[in-house]
């Protein structure tokens, strides 16, 4: 690993000091319970992923649906923290996973502050759990991409399947295949999302577009 030497003669990481001159951009990462949001984070974090896990215990009983997920035996109760720089870009991307359980979302609102855009993760197989994901983002207006998470490397859904059942409001919002477990498939659904913050503030001129502008370009 490359280093390089801080003011005070401590040897940092040469992320560390690209992630400090980058400008950030805040993006959350949400969907149902067991979707893979955590997989994700640490997937493609290039820090040690901040987690709030806490084992499921008798309180979830009754309340946490665990159908299909019958083995999970934690889960995020507050969120997920990563980030990724794009050092060409000078773009370092913070990514917040939600909790996904319906007792956890009232810290959705909180964690909207700030945000750019969003990945909202869907399972196919319980394609429901990720409704509320999408109303809320559709909702507040926050711009997002839907990532397919393919379990056992297999999709029984083509995207446009994906979006017809998910009823989105905007017919290019992107629908794209992923395995959260490989590093360069969510890497190309960050990129997909910067692509679509590119593109919208463009349209509406927003200075908030500025931070993400050519970053899609530079990093590929």
């Amino acid at each position: 690993m490359s280093t390089c030497s801080g003011e005070s003669g401590t040897t940092l990481p040469a992320y560390e000091n690209a992630a400090r001159q980058a400008a950030p951009v805040k993006i959350l990462v949400a969907g149902g319970f067991g979707v893979g949001k955590t997989t994700l984070v640490e997937t493609v974090s290039e820090i040690e992923p901040l987690r709030t896990e806490e084992r499921l215990t008798a309180a979830g009983v009754g309340v946490d649906d665990l159908d299909g997920i019958e083995s999970k035996a934690v889960t995020t109760v507050a969120m997920d923290f990563g980030r990724i720089t794009l050092t060409d870009a000078g773009v370092a991307l913070y990514l917040f996973g939600t909790p996904g359980q319906e007792r956890f979302w009232f810290m959705w609102d909180d964690l909207l502050n700030g945000a750019l855009g969003a990945v909202v993760l869907v399972d196919t197989r319980r394609l429901d759990r990720s409704f509320p994901a999408v109303d809320f983002f559709e909702s507040r207006g926050l711009p997002f991409v839907v990532g397919a998470n393919c379990f056992h490397g297999e999709q029984a859904y083509t995207a446009e399947e994906i979006a017809a059942a998910l009823h989105l409001r905007d017919p290019v919002t992107p629908v794209l295949m992923l395995d959260a477990r490989e590093r360069e498939d969510v890497r190309g659904v960050l990129l997909a999302l910067l692509d679509l913050l590119i593109a919208r503030a463009a349209e509406s001129g927003a200075e908030s577009g500025a931070a993400v502008r050519g970053a899609s370009a530079a990093s590929r």
